[in-house]
């Protein structure tokens, strides 16, 4: 399987920028309609392709799993939007639960899943801003390629690009193999 085919174009900084300034402010604008916790999901997708066929499964199956997550802990959701954008799909719930139960929860969801390392939960307290995964004792997120701390790998773009993108591709093939 390949993510990105001749037809797709990347996208530009400047667009992955502006994308990430909206998301903050519609965020901010949640958060402040209904002063209560926020999650914000987005997808790890390396290089400038960040829609696809591939990645919309991807983020359909995390929203899934999502929705199952919040029905089973009986989570009231005040409200619920996808945005399906050039720049990746975005997703939001606001959710009437205490913010670090909810992070501890979407946490699971990212260790427990094949595809689980592909999605970015979130979780944002109205009062406290990001709940972060070492306030819940939890180790931060690991590097694909070599299980280092993914952002420091990132940051210094330790790992070639090509690499990191079979290694999505790799996680993408074994879901559908287990479908």
């Amino acid at each position: 399987m390949t993510i990105m085919t001749p037809a797709d174009a990347g996208v530009s900084l400047e667009d992955l920028l502006a994308a990430k300034e909206l998301r903050a402010k519609r965020q901010t604008h949640w958060l402040t309609q209904f002063s209560q916790p926020l999650i914000s999901l987005t997808l790890v997708t390396p290089g400038p392709v960040k829609d696809s066929v591939m990645y919309r499964q991807v983020m359909r199956e995390a929203l899934q799993r999502a929705e199952v997550m919040l029905l089973q802990h009986g989570w009231p959701v005040l409200k619920q939007q996808v945005f399906w954008l050039p720049t990746g799909a975005e997703a939001f719930w606001c959710v009437k639960h205490p913010a670090p139960e909810v992070k501890a929860a979407t946490v699971e969801l990212e260790q427990s899943h094949i595809l689980g390392r592909l999605w970015d939960f979130d979780v944002i307290c109205p009062q406290a801003g990001i709940v972060g995964r070492r306030s819940l004792d939890n180790a931060s997120r690991r590097c694909l390629i070599c299980d280092g701390p993914a952002h420091a790998c990132a940051r210094s773009r330790q790992h070639p690009l090509p690499e990191v993108i079979a290694k999505v591709e790799a996680l993408i093939d074994g879901w559908h193999r287990m479908l």
